[in-house]
């Protein structure tokens, strides 16, 4: 036994590295995606571990993502596809139909949800777009068993021949844990794609499908009674007697469920029900409620164990109170602690025990400063937008201007002081948004802004979308040649793939271009000048125009140089602070005059945008 521990391997793992070498493991063929928080790392992983006989790609969007991996699973090769809970969203027309069409090879649709949210537009729980979808999911409660779990989501994938949906949650994806690495399953060899009726959706086709699909879910519910990842466990009150109470949870709930219950030092029997799949596991959810009077229900994001629960006392005529979301007994939104558990656990009990803290009782400490998000010193969009701010200020004060926003580090000159984001929707909205107010009010001056990564993502059938109907909108492309909020990722316009490798750079000046689009100006955002001149030469055109600030971000590209400001010059009039927001720059008490400014040459990348801003002559250094 010994000898066997000692031969044993354990990595420390993300959660999402775990993911990446359980789909190794599990003998993944063909990897793509689309980089999006909290889903980024298992793509990178699987590229950074070089195996052969793996293809993988950044795709441009989650729909060309799947249907990539579709296309291989209907040749028998194992597929994985990465995205974040609302790139399933763009991902959701193949994904739909392909349950009813079906796949030879293991499929596995790895979404990666976001409670809280913490770098998300929603709080979209996918276990209900699985339902609604009609598709198996799987949701880990752990790194560990992430690593483990995708294995068995690849088989049971191949098993009924359709896609499943794998569902970490960011603290799965994110918190780091101890893991065995398992031996490498037997590979499958692939058959190749062979033709056959039921690759084409056709209207009878997707009739008598949905029918076995029915047929499957009913069955499926029964099986995953079976499967490990769904457990029950039963504390007797005394002999011959069973718990009135029961506790149900899943996903990384049930990791914190269990550490919240070794909080208490009670006698109190209950029953456990831990679930990790869609759907929902009837026959052992039955055993569970036998006998019970009351169930907690402890589960992030939407009350999906709560409605199987409520569904099945229905079905089975039981008396048994269900507590949760739906009754107000667990919030509605947001992420679950140990802490708020404990509490709930104690509540449900009528346990007088004390309830946890998710910190350490350290005391005496100072407040933190408040820290909102803010674009990084350097950063070339901050001089974009103020570009685009002064030649309206200076040229347009007359006309009601609407600047159009969208997703990606460029969301955040929505604050103070640039304030040049109004409105954010989703990937590649702010092109369309920005017509349809144009639509409504023909006399505002709209601007819609989109990074390089989204344009390609989803902007381009926005900007086809106004030529053909011939809007009037200034559409700005922030190229900063990189995916910068997600972690500096490949696109397109990069000319690198994942992999580091050469791969076509294309160019979205020529893509405009040949879109029919005359009015298109470039710019360096900054060259504060030339960039204010770009847009003020757009300003009174008419049309679909387009101006397209390229400047690499400070992850592709640091600055070099550091700017200063000579304390003699400075007035203390604080523009440099009030107009630009740049994080490298504060105000310091000075004795004459009362205040001035300073910048922090330990933040300050030497990028410039703030020397002519001065009206003192006051910053230097940097060109």
């Amino acid at each position: 036994m010994e000898g066997d521990l000692a031969q044993r391997e354990v990595k420390l793992l993300m959660g999402n590295e775990a993911i990446a070498l359980g789909a190794i493991r599990a003998g993944v063929k063909v990897v793509s995606g689309y980089p999006g928080t909290p889903s980024t790392e298992i793509l990178e992983t699987i590229a950074k571990e070089k195996v052969p006989h793996i293809y993988i790609e950044w795709s441009v969007n989650e729909k060309a993502a799947l249907e990539l991996a579709a296309g291989a699973a209907m040749s028998g090769a194992r597929s994985l596809v990465t995205m974040k809970q609302v790139g399933l969203n763009v991902a959701s027309d193949p994904l739909m139909s392909l349950n009813y069409v079906g796949v030879k090879g293991g499929l596995v649709v790895a979404v990666a949800d976001d409670p809280g949210p913490i770098s998300s537009q929603t709080e979209q729980d996918t276990r209900r777009f699985g339902a609604f979808a009609k598709l198996m999911v799987f949701d880990p409660a752990s790194p560990a068993e992430a690593y483990a779990m995708i294995a068995d989501a690849f088989d049971w994938s191949e098993k009924y021949g359709r896609p499943v949906i794998f569902r970490p949650t960011t603290r799965v994806c994110h918190s780091y844990a101890s893991v065995e690495i398992l031996p490498a399953l037997p590979q499958k060899s692939i058959v190749g794609f062979e033709k056959s009726p039921r690759w084409v959706i056709f209207p009878g086709l997707s009739y008598h499908n949905h029918i076995q699909i029915e047929k499957d879910l009913i069955q499926l519910g029964d099986e995953f009674s079976a499967y490990p990842g769904n457990k029950l466990g039963i504390t007797a009150e005394s002999p011959g007697k069973s718990p009135r109470r029961g506790i149900a949870t899943g996903g990384v709930s049930r990791a914190y469920t269990h550490e919240a219950l070794t909080k208490f030092n009670s006698n109190t029997a209950y029953k456990l029900l831990e679930v990790s799949t869609v759907p929902f596991p009837s026959k052992l959810g039955e055993k569970f409620l036998e006998g019970l009077d009351e169930v907690l229900v402890i589960e992030e994001l939407d009350p999906v164990i709560e409605d199987a629960l409520i569904r099945l006392c229905g079905l089975c005529h039981l008396k048994v109170n269900i507590q949760g979301k739906l009754s107000g007994d667990m919030p509605n939104a947001g992420e679950n602690t140990v802490a708020l558990i404990a509490e709930k656990i104690q509540n449900f009990f009528g346990i007088a025990s004390p309830i946890i803290s998710d910190s350490l009782p350290i005391t005496n400490l100072p407040e933190l400063p408040v820290r909102p998000p803010v674009l990084c010193a350097g950063c070339p969009h901050r001089g974009s937008f103020f570009a685009v701010k002064e030649a309206v200020r200076k040229n347009s004060t007359n006309r009601k201007t609407v600047f159009s926003g969208d997703i990606g580090c460029y969301t955040l000159g929505n604050a103070l002081p640039l304030n040049m984001v109004d409105t954010c929707l989703c990937m590649g909205a702010g092109i369309t948004v920005a017509q349809g107010i144009n639509r409504a009010e023909p006399d505002t001056l709209n601007f819609a802004f989109i990074g390089d990564s989204t344009f390609f993502h989803t902007g381009i059938p926005g900007i086809v979308n106004a030529v053909y109907n011939k809007a009037d909108i200034i559409v700005v492309i922030l190229d900063n040649y990189t995916t910068a909020m997600t972690g500096s990722q490949p696109h397109p316009g990069t000319g690198k793939s994942v992999t580091g490798s050469p791969a076509e750079k294309i160019s979205i000046y020529d893509v405009v271009s040949a879109l029919g689009i005359k009015d298109i100006v470039r710019a360096n955002p900054f060259d504060s000048k030339a960039a204010e001149d770009a847009v003020t030469r757009m300003l009174d055109k008419k049309g679909v125009r387009v101006i397209l600030f390229e400047g690499p971000c400070i992850a592709v590209q640091a600055g070099s140089g550091k700017c200063s400001i000579t304390a003699e010059q400075c007035t203390g009039c604080q523009i440099c602070v009030k107009k630009l927001g740049c994080p490298a720059i504060s105000v310091v008490p000075a004795e004459k005059p009362k205040l001035r400014a300073l910048i922090d040459p330990v933040l300050c990348t030497g990028c410039g945008i703030c020397r002519p801003v001065c009206p003192a002559g006051a910053i230097g250094g940097a060109q």
